[in-house]
């Protein structure tokens, strides 16, 4: 840091222009020449966005992703996609058309644009994530923490492109699955009793009396060095045996502009199964409620430094979720009205065995394992993640907070994995 500060005071120092940039090019040549190490370092270990460059060693070898524009769209940020994406498909071949709901699964064969927001794919999509039959990578154990009516259970998995995702498992005692299906539906309640304090604004933009389809304007506020994020969400609840399958996810809407503050969030899903479980305290009966959550979001922040904020603050959060129940639960037995959005939770859609049978034919599978990543790869984290944030540091004008931040981010990153 001292290297930084001494380098910065003799750029001010110099009288001319000419001499400010010759002592920033100084400056900048040892990090950028670090930086190309990195990348040389990266390839050698040939990270999972690379694997589409080299043939593999079969008779079928992997397709030049490189080549492609869809490749190099899915690096980008999310805010940099969707007007690329919107520009392809205006000049590229129409997509082909969506297939309508089965009416027997919907109820109701109005409101198609709900239809098409959330439908049964997305149903089918959940379930499988549910029974660890999406075919995805292997889950990755985070975290395990109680409290005395509460226990969580978090892990993550960063699949080949996109942002990382995570499932975890929240079993509440005392408690059944439909209160906590209104709970989690309860935007007003959300804001009012702040057990989610990073919900500042929330609107319902339309919703279906039929299926229980719902989009809604949400603004989440984010940490002092971040701008606030907005996202445009679709929800819809199924009836699945005594479990509800909640899907959540980013859908675009045109009726509100984007903005540079607050910054729209497009890539988001957020779908969780609640049902009946066995308490953890050995009660006969299922007195307990679990949550099994999915999640993910591209918040336009690297993916690293993204995984050790929502680490490092995953469970500050769960923890106020568990009061928040609580309190919800006495404003119902205290007969407290409940708000739209939590009379909107109880308009869902019954599946039958039907459709269970006939997705169980899919035996692709998705681990969950214990182990964290390899130590090799552990190191070449590090070093990739402290150089680029020298790099970061000291290319961006924006104050010492800033570099500070990245600093001590990049600090704490690399001691959290020598302790792994």
């Amino acid at each position: 840091m001292g290297y930084v500060l001494s380098a910065v005071a003799r750029v001010l120092e110099q009288p001319t222009a000419w001499g400010a940039a010759c002592e920033m090019a100084v400056l900048a040549g040892p990090l950028w020449a670090a930086a190309l190490l990195g990348l040389l370092l990266g390839w050698a270990w040939r990270p999972r966005w690379a694997a589409g460059l080299v043939a593999t060693a079969d008779s079928h070898p992997a397709p030049l992703t490189f080549a492609t524009l869809e490749f190099w769209r899915t690096q980008l940020p999310a805010r940099i996609r969707a007007p690329l994406a919107q520009y392809v498909g205006a000049a590229g071949p129409a997509p082909p058309p969506q297939q309508e709901d089965d009416s027997s699964l919907l109820g109701s064969s109005e409101m198609a644009n709900e239809q098409l927001a959330v439908g049964k794919d997305d149903l089918m999509n959940l379930w499988r994530l549910v029974e660890s039959r999406d075919g995805g990578p292997a889950w990755i154990k985070m975290m395990e923490k109680a409290l005395p009516a509460m226990t969580y259970q978090a892990w993550r998995r960063d699949p080949q492109t996109g942002p990382p995702q995570y499932q975890s498992s929240t079993i509440f005692e005392n408690a059944n699955p439909e209160e906590v299906r209104d709970f989690f539906g309860d935007d007003q309640f959300r804001m009012s009793n702040k057990w989610d304090d990073m919900l500042i604004y929330h609107k319902t933009l339309e919703e279906c009396q039929t299926t229980g389809t719902m989009k809604v304007h949400w603004v989440r506020k984010f940490p002092f060095f971040c701008s606030d994020r907005e996202y445009i969400i679709a929800r819809r609840i199924w009836k699945l045996g005594g479990a509800y399958y909640c899907v959540t996810k980013g859908v675009p809407c045109s009726s509100i502009p984007r903005r540079n503050k607050p910054r729209r969030v497009d890539v988001y899903y957020s779908s969780w199964c609640i049902r009946p479980v066995e308490s953890r305290r050995g009660n006969s009966g299922l007195t307990a409620c679990e949550v099994l959550l999915f999640h993910h979001e591209d918040m336009g922040i690297p993916y690293e430094i993204a995984k050790i904020g929502i680490r490092q603050g995953m469970w500050g959060c769960v923890k106020r979720i568990e009061p928040g129940l609580r309190a919800y639960q006495k404003a119902r037995a205290a007969g407290e009205p409940l708000s739209q959005s939590a009379l909107m939770a109880h308009i869902n859609t019954k599946v039958g065995d039907n459709f269970v049978r006939g997705l169980e034919s899919n035996d692709d599978q998705s681990d969950i394992v214990e182990a964290e990543e390899k130590p090799a790869k552990n190191r070449v984290a590090r070093f990739l993640v402290l150089g680029g944030a020298v790099a970061l540091a000291c290319t961006l004008d924006q104050g010492l907070l800033t570099k500070a931040l990245i600093f001590g981010v990049a600090r704490k990153f690399v001691g959290q994995r020598n302790t792994l």
